[in-house]
């Protein structure tokens, strides 16, 4: 395809080819209004100049320095999640957003509480996902003393201390899943939920969620006592092969975190009219290929681009007003995806 010109960018700003040379070479004033048209129009058309725009349009903005901690470098979800952070930092008006994009190597919660602690003098906020655990509250508390907010993503932790949390309703989810098993099922039976561990907070509020939705509306299905799988795909796929071997009334599998490969793995070994009902998280190769195949339900996915969104706002109001006097929490709604939604 051609590059587009400086006047393709004109057109596309509405305004004329001087008032873009303007932009671009900050000779002359050009109103805010008009400036940030052209930059978003740069954006948009693929202009090749879009960064230096960008960097005539916001060079007086007040400069943050953010840090975010995510899970699982290599997996498409955490990849994915990586991608709208990096883009919403980069879309920021407010301020001119420096990231310090860190991924765990596991899910221990010595290995987070280091690496919170080692964003101290380097960056104004951070964001994380991660266990809830003492050691974790305690580098958040000391980062909370030195001025640095945290924000905890996806599964809160260190509640009181860190600033906000933003994610689903976890709870909420639990409640949702259960509901959609009890109904897609079509038959009471034996139902079994994993969760990566339990000091995932997350985790364990969509259990409580899950429970008390079949408690409360679904007395007729049993559950099974909950499966820790260390979010891995191994462990889920040994696991998930000896309850249906075990309970051949089995109806319904829910992954409540990570490692739903394996359940997807297990479930597509079995003849369709046996295949218990599955719902797991995030849309991914896996999972969509599951979809496909009907071998996975529902997907319930994370709506990253709205969650970054938010993000990125929070850091930056927190960053020009201060830290909240009481801690809060900031839910998303989950998107629900069907076979029939591909």
């Amino acid at each position: 395809m051609k590059r587009p010109t400086i006047a393709d960018l004109a057109q596309a700003a509405g305004v004329g080819v001087a008032t873009v040379d303007r932009v671009l070479n900050g000779r002359v004033k050009v109103r805010e209004e008009t400036a940030r048209k052209v930059h978003e129009a740069a954006q948009k058309i693929g202009y090749h100049g879009a960064n230096v725009i960008r960097q005539r349009v916001f060079a007086d903005l007040p400069e943050l320095h953010v840090g975010v901690i995510l899970q699982k470098e290599r997996h498409a979800f955490y990849q994915s999640f990586a991608r709208e952070i990096e883009e919403r930092c980069a879309a920021s008006t407010t301020h001119r957003l420096r990231l310090t994009l860190k991924f765990a190597q596991s899910t221990l919660p010595d290995e987070l509480a280091e690496m919170l602690r080692a964003m101290v003098g380097k960056v104004d906020a951070v964001a994380a996902s991660g266990l809830d655990h003492h050691l974790v509250t305690d580098a958040v508390t000391e980062l909370r003393a030195r001025g640095i907010p945290t924000f905890s993503l996806l599964s809160d932790f260190a509640q009181g201390v860190r600033e906000s949390y933003l994610g689903t309703n976890n709870l909420k989810v639990g409640r949702t899943a259960g509901w959609l098993i009890s109904k897609i099922s079509g038959r009471p039976g034996k139902v079994a939920v994993f969760i990566g561990g339990h000091r995932f907070h997350g985790h364990e509020l969509r259990e409580t969620g899950f429970r008390s939705y079949f408690r409360e509306y679904a007395p007729d299905f049993e559950l099974l006592s909950p499966q820790p799988n260390l979010e891995t795909r191994q462990l889920t796929y040994e696991a998930t092969h000896e309850m249906i071997a075990r309970h051949p009334d089995l109806v319904g599998v829910y992954c409540a975190g990570g490692g739903m490969e394996g359940a997807v793995a297990a479930i597509r070994e079995l003849p369709m009219p046996r295949r218990p009902v599955l719902i797991v998280h995030e849309l991914t190769p896996d999972s969509r290929e599951g979809l496909l195949d009907r071998t996975v339900s529902v997907v319930m996915q994370t709506p990253l681009r709205a969650l970054c969104e938010d993000l990125v706002a929070l850091m930056c109001a927190t960053a020009a007003n201060g830290m909240a006097e009481t801690p809060g929490q900031r839910f998303h709604n989950s998107i629900i995806l069907t076979p029939e939604s591909l």
